[in-house]
């Protein structure tokens, strides 16, 4: 009876991870939850994707943001399943 209490909150903890790992909205996020939530994004560069946005609208698609100095292809490939856009 042990292992199988054992083995559920195993899996309730495996679970849980995914259910709260979240989704960015590039378009809308500010620039303390882009830094939060992305990889490879301190505040500066969270900062910089809040003014480029602000600069030239909402992003068309996620590689847009390589468009943003300091974001490259290498962040967008470790954060693309955390971008989303709702326009």
């Amino acid at each position: 009876m042990k292992i199988i209490k054992v083995f559920f909150t195993v899996c309730l903890l495996m679970f849980s991870a995914t259910i709260w790992a979240g989704q960015v909205d590039i378009n809308t996020a500010d620039a303390k939850t882009l830094s939060m939530e992305l990889n490879g994004v301190g505040i500066a560069k969270a900062q910089a994707i809040v003014d480029y946005r602000k600069a030239h609208g909402q992003f068309s698609n996620i590689h847009d943001l390589e468009k943003v100095k300091g974001i490259g292809a290498k962040i967008i490939e470790k954060n693309k399943e955390k971008l989303v856009l709702k326009q």
